[in-house]
């Protein structure tokens, strides 16, 4: 997302140190991280865990919730380890620097048409931020998520708003690309190791406004997580990813690798996810995408497409989707580095020959500035 170069400002900013002295801009990375070259040997609970080998990984929730009175709202909690350093000197301690983590919260209010987002950025040490190896225990400050036999539990608050949720695994893991290796490009390395649970039935409490207070939730929610790298090249503009959840218990993901000369990385691909946890592969030759509707942020001037129709036709897919509200643009300049739209989603359509609905979430990089560095 933002340049290696921004997270060594941001850390000499905030004073950290490390055993050879203060970072500098112009120091280079250190090297010898793993490259995602051939499929993982997925062990699990385990691999919810860290893998501090990958420089960068991801673990990232979205969901659609409502309350008793129907109330709708999106979420999205999202944690990123950037690694800064492979390997310690021998006199290293637990205040030694080898992990910069950032992480974003936001809320829809599709009732009230509004959004909240925050973002938070820490280099790791005690209290402040971790994520351990061998089982999902991820946290900055007090945003944190942990999986305790079988269910993951989100915690986050700031502000006027608190979320609290219990996330129980429907089906899955599933695997994306070829057994979990999800290839961005034709370069050697060029790819991630990424799964997802695409279906988590979700319970909770969320607490927006000062003065009220604390209502019961629940939904449907979509957990990734992702580990690589080397992912995207030069030419590699931006990604437009979706995650919808069908009623007829089918699920799709589908992420498009934009090029800077307009055309579409013929590595873009997708999973589609049947009732009974099967799951295939797409390619992109399978996947149509046409955009409908296009919304220009009033903040960034950044042009994003607003409204799709997308088709698996050898699946008998047709969903004709669109946000719930347009302004669900996050500024993450002090975290990330970028701009990006990533918002709660809807539609309808057919699949299998049978009428559906639809919700779930989509995330457009790329329209308000360029990537690179920490993908």
């Amino acid at each position: 997302m933002a340049k290696i170069a921004r997270y060594l400002t941001l850390l000499i900013f905030l004073g950290f140190q490390t055993e050879l002295g203060p970072l500098r801009r112009s120091e280079p990375m250190a090297e010898g991280w793993l490259q995602a070259l051939r499929p993982w040997n997925w062990v699990f609970p385990q691999d919810h865990g860290s893998h501090p080998e990958f420089r960068t990984e991801w673990w990232y929730f979205t969901g659609n919730l409502k309350t008793l009175q129907g109330r709708h709202f999106g979420y999205q909690l999202t944690f990123f380890r950037h690694g800064i350093r492979k390997d310690l000197p021998p006199k290293a301690n637990s205040w030694s620097l080898t992990d910069l983590y950032m992480a974003h919260f936001a809320l829809t209010d599709t009732m009230n048409k509004k959004f909240r987002s925050y973002q938070r950025a820490s280099r790791a040490g005690p209290g402040l931020a971790y994520c351990k190896t061998g089982s999902m225990d991820v946290r900055l400050l007090d945003w944190w998520a942990v999986m305790e036999d079988g269910i993951i539990r989100l915690h986050a608050a700031q502000e006027e708003i608190a979320l609290d949720l219990e996330l129980s695994p429907a089906k899955g893991p599933i695997f994306h690309g070829e057994k979990g290796l999800s290839r961005k490009g034709s370069a050697p390395g060029q790819a991630s190791h990424y799964y997802s649970f695409s279906r988590m039935e979700t319970r909770g409490t969320l607490k927006v406004g000062p003065d009220s207070p604390s209502q019961e939730v629940w939904g449907q929610s979509w957990f990734d997580h992702e580990f690589g790298s080397n992912q995207l090249a030069e030419d590699q503009l931006g990604w437009d990813w979706f995650s919808l959840q069908l009623s007829d218990g089918r699920e799709l993901m589908i992420y498009m690798l934009r090029l800077r000369d307009g055309s579409v990385e013929t590595n873009s691909s997708g999973t589609l996810v049947e009732k009974d946890g099967s799951s295939r592969h797409l390619s992109l030759e399978e996947v149509r995408i046409s955009v409908r509707k296009r919304w220009k942020s009033p903040q960034s001037g950044a042009l994003y497409p607003s409204g799709w129709e997308i088709q698996v036709p050898g699946s008998g897919v047709t969903l004709r989707i669109q946000p719930v509200m347009e302004e669900q643009e996050l500024n993450a300049s002090d975290s990330t580095g970028i701009t990006y739209w990533e918002g709660a989603v809807a539609g309808e359509g057919m699949s299998a020959g049978k009428p559906v609905d639809c919700v779930g979430y989509a995330e457009l990089t790329g329209y308000a500035g360029k990537l690179g560095g920490m993908f």
